[in-house]
């Protein structure tokens, strides 16, 4: 009799090494993507293109809370990097 959660088990063991990578690869592709998010952002406030029915102001909040994800992603990365 073959017992499916050791066989699961043996398939969703990570090594932390492996944990760790993919933690990382997802926190820089985050950067990366918060970035281009950013730039469209500064780049729509110059020439005035918010979309739908939002005014200036609530779209400089949702561009200040771009730069704080971001911020907070680095951080985020900052301690995957460190972790040993």
């Amino acid at each position: 009799m073959v017992d499916n959660n050791d066989i699961t088990n043996e398939l969703n063991i990570m090594t932390r090494q492996e944990i760790r990578d993919r933690a990382s690869d997802k926190a820089f592709a985050k950067i990366e993507m918060l970035g281009f998010v950013i730039q469209t952002d500064e780049r729509d406030l110059a020439i005035g293109s918010y979309g739908g029915d939002i005014s200036r102001a609530q779209f400089i909040l949702i561009a200040e809370g771009n730069k704080t994800e971001l911020k907070t992603w680095n951080y985020i990365a900052t301690l995957i990097e460190k972790d040993e």
